[in-house]
């Protein structure tokens, strides 16, 4: 079993910068793949299937992806220990409020982010929830 604890999130007007953090309790996340979903607030009840990917990183191979709307603004990275994952996120818009959730898949890869790749998941955080706003 595999514990995933989330920190970060919060207030930021736009143009603002805030970082998240995801950690596996008690554990490295050597043999995963780590990827970064976001779900408009109020929705947190329609399941994961309404998560949306964001970034990805495969914890051995320190390789990253991310979806269009992230490029340029958002960055994933991951600890020395292999414990933790951060996803840096930059320029942000009043579009990027969301609850933001960190899920884990083992034996994972990260080449792309594709829309289903919530399915993918065998752990998830608790989520975090990013407000942008003026």
């Amino acid at each position: 079993q595999v514990e995933l604890v989330q920190s970060g999130g919060g207030f930021v007007h736009p143009g603002g910068s805030l970082t998240l953090s995801c950690t596996a309790s008690g554990r490295t996340l050597d043999h995963f793949a780590v990827g970064w979903f976001r779900q408009a607030p109020g929705k947190e009840r329609e399941g994961v299937s309404e998560r949306e990917g964001v970034s990805c990183i495969q914890m051995h191979l320190n390789t990253t992806a991310y979806v269009d709307s992230a490029k340029g603004r958002f960055t994933v990275s991951r600890d020395n220990a292999r414990t933790t994952v951060y996803l840096q996120m930059n320029s942000l818009k009043p579009e990027d409020t969301a609850v933001y959730y960190c899920g884990a898949e083992v034996f994972g890869g990260c080449e792309t982010v594709p829309e289903d790749y919530y399915s993918r998941m065998n752990y998830w955080g608790k989520g975090t929830l990013v407000t942008v706003s003026s």
